[in-house]
């Protein structure tokens, strides 16, 4: 070691780390045989990386959450940044492959090292976590809580010793974590999922999941009884789905709703936790990201005094937080709204909300026909799935309510083939249906680091583009990835194609047109298709071509 230590000393100190269950390079630093400071130059130049001194970095200004403190403490490793799909981290030992590949496992990351002195290291690592640890506990301490009234109908008298163990504070400490986290980074759903061998936890941010730690294996009963407690769910059935909901309060004004679903698999219970934020439907129909013109026909639309309104798309492409939006814009004093979904997800102050419950014999079905005795004026019904709902629907739509409601299918003009495929007759879709709207989410580029591009013109064409679009006045954008936000995209924006059901597609559709005329008409009425909706939020450099050809068909 630089001509300080010889190989017999060396041989001893590498025994006595593996004896004692320690690192190489603790043994060598505490023999006194070798300092941190010359130990680091080493390192430094056997490497060719980059030596950093931790006394100019400020514990509070880290970036949290991109590795689990564990693995951190474990291999005295502080996360420095994070670029696209890099991690630039501060290490003793970059020879160390263990702790290289525990980093890529749990993050999907690679890692790019800097070497810092090993005693500066391991303080800064214990600073780092007591750090987060203060944070989280201030946070529990003071405006943090579940709201766990009436969580013991849940259990029953031989449920004790089960309770006991969801109350053990390590597990307590870690969901609140957890769920702290995938709140603050913007996360729609958390992952718990048990294997063999390994215990994962992944969040949903952007429409990616995207993995975040790997607690012990031995945690995921209580981790799961903890779950099922303040879910209201019965902690001692393990072989059946159960689905449930808590509340999570942070701070003295703010509550946050989640939608809890358990799966039993070969090696415990898997659950997925959905985050239901409120705010979302109060955003207002300018967050969503309709084009003027698309927003001005479905305003047009939801005005109507009757009539059916659809939205369609596939599951997670934001339609519920579409149609709340709507609802909130038609939620006054003077109307009445009821809405039957499975389940609710967001709260709406003023509006009649029903979960339907298929086990009971509350279906889609009787929920509208018990709505049509509550003299309604707006009607929302969370999916249409059966020619018995669709029917109920339409027989509203066409006596004086309006019905807005959800389809799964690829677009707009399909809608309406899907449902004469359903048996609905032509003329009542028709004479119903007055506006159909398809989406789909597109990841939204980091405004702090996406980088101008350049992209063949053949390619431009193939995606789409006409020759009028490739003037030369705009460029598109790619994703780079830096602190602020998760590989070059930070949040989502919505794509849509707006069809308004004109007095010619109501033609067509009473001669049992196909999808294909339908569309064809609806581009003459000047309708954007899925596609050219996206790629006019590339012209405007909101999103990247990959990202809208991954999520549109042609």
């Amino acid at each position: 070691m630089a001509g300080k230590l010889g190989q017999k000393s060396a041989e001893e100190l590498f025994r006595k780390a593996q004896t004692g269950r320690t690192s190489f390079i603790a043994e060598l630093t505490g023999s006194g045989v070798v300092s941190a400071a010359d130990l680091a130059h080493t390192m430094s130049q056997a490497f060719a990386a980059p030596l950093l001194d931790l006394d100019a970095v400020d514990v509070q200004r880290l970036p949290k959450g991109l590795l689990d403190t564990k693995i951190c403490q474990a291999y005295k490793i502080v996360v420095l940044s994070k670029r696209g799909n890099r991690l630039l981290a501060a290490t003793a030992d970059p020879s160390d492959q263990e702790a290289t590949e525990k980093i890529k496992f749990s993050t999907q990351l690679s890692v790019d090292w800097v070497i810092a002195e090993y005693d500066k290291l391991s303080k800064l690592v214990v600073d780092a976590a007591t750090s987060a640890s203060e944070a989280m506990d201030n946070i529990i301490g003071e405006d943090f809580e579940f709201d766990e009234t009436s969580a013991d109908a849940a259990v029953n008298d031989s449920n004790e010793a089960a309770i006991a163990e969801v109350e053990d504070a390590p597990v307590v400490k870690f969901l609140h974590k957890m769920l702290l986290d995938a709140f603050g980074m913007r996360a729609s759903d958390l992952h718990f999922e048990p294997y063999e061998h390994n215990y994962r936890v992944r969040f949903r941010i952007d429409g990616e999941l995207r993995e975040i730690a790997s607690p012990p294996i031995g945690i995921k009963d209580k981790l799961a009884s903890r779950i099922k407690v303040i879910s209201r769910m019965d902690i001692s059935e393990k072989r059946v789905p159960q689905d449930g909901k808590m509340k999570l309060k942070i701070g003295p004004d703010r509550v946050i709703d989640f939608r809890v679903s358990t799966l039993p698999t070969l090696f415990g219970e898997k659950i997925v936790i959905r985050i239901l934020d409120p705010s979302s439907a109060k955003l207002g129909i300018d967050a969503l990201g309709y084009e003027p013109e698309e927003k001005a026909r479905l305003l047009e639309a939801v005005q109507r005094p009757y009539g059916m309104v659809l939205v369609t798309g596939p599951t997670g492409s934001g339609k519920t937080v579409s149609l709340y939006t709507c609802l909130n814009l038609l939620n006054k004093p003077g109307v009445n709204i009821s809405t039957a979904e499975d389940p609710s997800e967001i709260n709406l102050p003023g509006v009649n909300q029903v979960n339907v419950n298929d086990k009971a014999g509350l279906t889609f079905a009787a929920a509208l026909k018990s709505f049509l005795r509550q003299d309604p004026d707006i009607i929302m019904v969370g999916e249409i799935r059966d020619l018995e709902t669709a029917d109920i629907s339409i027989k509203a739509a066409q006596t004086g309510h309006l019905v807005l409601s959800t389809l799964h299918t690829n677009d707009a003009p399909t809608t309406l083939t899907r449902m004469r495929n359903m048996g609905i007759a032509p003329f009542n879709i028709a004479s119903s249906v007055i506006l159909i709207t398809a989406q789909r989410l597109a990841r939204r580029l980091c405004l702090n680091c996406k980088q101008a591009m350049e992209v063949p013109r053949e390619s431009l064409v193939d995606a789409g583009f006409n020759e009028d679009d490739l003037d030369g006045s705009w460029t598109p954008y790619r994703p780079v990835g830096c602190s602020m936000c998760n590989n070059g995209y930070k949040g989502r924006v919505g794509i849509y194609q707006v069809m308004p059901i004109t007095d010619e597609i109501q033609r067509i559709i009473l001669r049992d047109g196909s999808s294909m005329e339908i569309a064809a008409q609806a581009k003459l009425e000047g309708v954007r298709s899925l596609r050219d909706s996206g790629l006019h939020k590339v012209k405007m450099g909101m999103t990247s071509l990959e990202e809208v050809l991954s999520c549109t068909n042609v």
